[in-house]
């Protein structure tokens, strides 16, 4: 019922948020001047040079630029909460391969909280596919890559450099052929994965079964190894296409990857409190905590590789990321509050690694620090000046979290929670960390 209430009064939010989009965009001239006069560093940076304003003369195709920027404000709300809940559910699938892959008998009795974020996969997908269909179709400006005149020698707006990478890879047609193979690929992936686990409990230690659940989470995580790193690509860095960086991908995949890990947390400690998951203990959440903590500390380590080798080269297609993000987007360096400082500070300790009540409210703290980052990351290039945390960022976020929230934890339920058919479930029973 909480999940079914999210995703009504999320839809509500975002509906409310549009019909007042719509009258900025109807009188979009006369609104983005006044945003103009009244704050001209949101869209010139702290100076205008005469070098600048003799290369930019073209004032009617900038105000074009700024309008698309404008209109895309809708998909981009919708994309931020889509994209990051594809990334967990990819990621939580992952990490349960993970498991088997390495024999790890501590996480058998969490095993089934992994699959049910997992069963989210094909769901995420779909939601992604109406971006990718909407911008194929030209109905937003999201990848500005995608416009025919860049790639044209004859037209005064020809990019040489984009030119040269619709070559070799941004391609509209095999952009779409690219995405719709991450999405069907990787959802399929999840019937497979389930279906051998649920055969496993059916006939427990059968060896032959065993070993073909080894070799498929093998496959998976040789699949999402390819794939985490091109749909990031894909999804998120080009929509900067004048910018690269060559470890983008792993921030992004250890970004969903701690996500993902929380999110198990969190319901795990719910079905504790609830009774449906009696075996779980403190020692199963001290070592999915470990696995929070580290990851944070991971993911801050590659955010500060990227941007200091960056920054400090300055060069211009590299450095320019930050700079629009410092320029329009005051509180950017806040998220390492709660991405870095917060889960160092609170669950350093062993200790608290095992309090319930702390892991849970840090669980939510990851998560929403790690939205702000895939926040940070999309919005800067999709709509630039003209962001905002209002009524569709908070309505498309509610409304994905109330879905998401509802695909689980369904999933869940029809699941067996103990899986006794895993020959090291006994081992996870018994298991004690010591310290």
């Amino acid at each position: 019922m909480t999940s079914l209430i999210m995703i009504v009064v999320g839809v509500v939010l975002y509906g409310i948020g549009f019909f007042l989009h719509q009258s900025d965009v109807a009188n979009s001239h006369d609104y983005i001047n006044g945003l103009i006069q009244a704050d001209p560093t949101q869209f010139y940076g702290d100076y205008v040079s005469d070098a600048f304003i003799s290369f930019n003369t073209d004032h009617d195709a900038h105000m074009a630029h700024l309008e698309n920027l404008l209109k895309n404000r809708p998909w981009a709300a919708f994309y931020v909460p889509a994209y990051f809940a594809f990334g967990i559910a990819a990621s939580a699938l992952f990490y349960l391969c993970i498991q088997f892959v390495a024999n790890a008998g501590w996480s058998m009795v969490v095993t089934r909280v992994m699959e049910g974020i997992a069963s989210f996969l094909p769901v995420a997908s779909v939601l992604l596919m109406i971006i990718v269909v909407g911008s194929a179709m030209h109905w937003n400006h999201l990848f500005h890559w995608m416009v025919p005149e860049l790639l044209d020698p004859e037209s005064p707006k020809y990019d040489i450099f984009m030119a040269n990478k619709a070559q070799i890879w941004l391609s509209t047609p095999y952009w779409v052929i690219r995405c719709v193979i991450y999405l069907v690929v990787l959802s399929l992936m999840v019937p497979v994965i389930k279906n051998a686990t649920r055969k496993l409990d059916e006939t427990p230690g059968d060896r032959g079964l065993f070993s073909s659940l080894y070799t498929k989470s093998v496959i998976y995580i040789v699949i999402f190894a390819i794939f985490s790193a091109a749909f990031a690509w894909d999804f998120v860095m080009s929509l900067d296409p004048h910018w690269f960086s060559s470890l983008f991908m792993w921030y992004g995949m250890v970004s969903y990857l701690v996500s993902a890990v929380s999110i198990m947390a969190i319901i795990s400690i719910y079905l504790k409190r609830k009774g449906s998951l009696p075996l779980f203990n403190d020692n199963h959440l001290h070592d999915l905590t470990k696995y929070m903590f580290g990851f944070s500390l991971l993911w801050s380590y590659l955010w500060f590789c990227q941007f200091m080798l960056q920054w400090y080269a300055n060069i211009p297609e590299e450095v320019q990321y930050f700079e629009q993000r410092m320029a329009q987007y005051p509180y950017y360096y806040y998220m390492l509050v709660v991405n870095l400082f917060a889960p160092f500070l609170i669950l350093i300790s062993s200790s608290m690694k095992r309090r319930f009540n702390i892991v849970f409210a840090m669980g939510f703290v990851i998560i929403l620090g790690h939205y702000w980052d895939f926040y940070n990351q999309i919005m800067p290039a999709a709509v630039g000046p003209f962001h905002n945390f209002g009524f569709m960022e908070i309505g498309s976020l509610v409304a994905i979290a109330g879905l998401f929230t509802f695909v689980v934890m369904n999933a869940i339920s029809k699941l067996n929670l103990e899986a006794k058919g895993h020959p090291y479930f006994h081992e996870s029973k018994i298991y004690e960390y010591p310290f």
